[in-house]
């Protein structure tokens, strides 16, 4: 009876064990999502803010003084960042369906749509005497 409860325990810590394994690894090539409205404005605001507080060195203070600030901003004043983030998405849009497509055609990691070898690309840059070298 000693020994019945402990390894019934152990079971229950390797199937726990068993399902953390089971998460995917990110693919460092798929393009990262663009960001939002409020974090574009984001990107000036703490430009501004640290010209106007060099010795702030909080990075809550800077996220509460922007969520503030975006808050009272009207619709009008925030345009020009939803348009920055909207071009933004649609250019990650565009990125995405070419990195589809490039995972549909087997994954490849490199950067070359071809099936030649990148000595076989440099060679054919090159000019076209070296082509008729090889012929001989």
């Amino acid at each position: 009876m000693k020994g019945g409860k402990s390894t019934g325990a152990q079971k229950k810590s390797n199937a726990k064990l068993a399902v953390k394994k089971g998460k995917a690894a990110k693919d460092p090539n798929k393009p990262k999502r663009p960001a939002s409205a409020f974090f574009v404005f984001m990107e000036d605001f703490r430009k501004q803010f640290k010209a106007e507080n060099p010795d702030n060195k909080s990075v809550a203070a800077v996220g509460k003084a922007g969520g503030a600030k975006w808050k009272a901003m009207s619709t009008s004043e925030q345009a020009p960042y939803v348009a920055k983030a909207e071009k933004r998405k649609a250019e990650y849009e565009k990125t995405m369906v070419a990195y589809n497509k490039k995972q549909a055609m087997g994954g490849k990691d490199e950067d070359d749509d071809s099936d030649k070898s990148k000595s076989e690309v440099n060679n054919e840059e090159g000019s076209d005497d070296d082509e008729e070298e090889d012929d001989d």
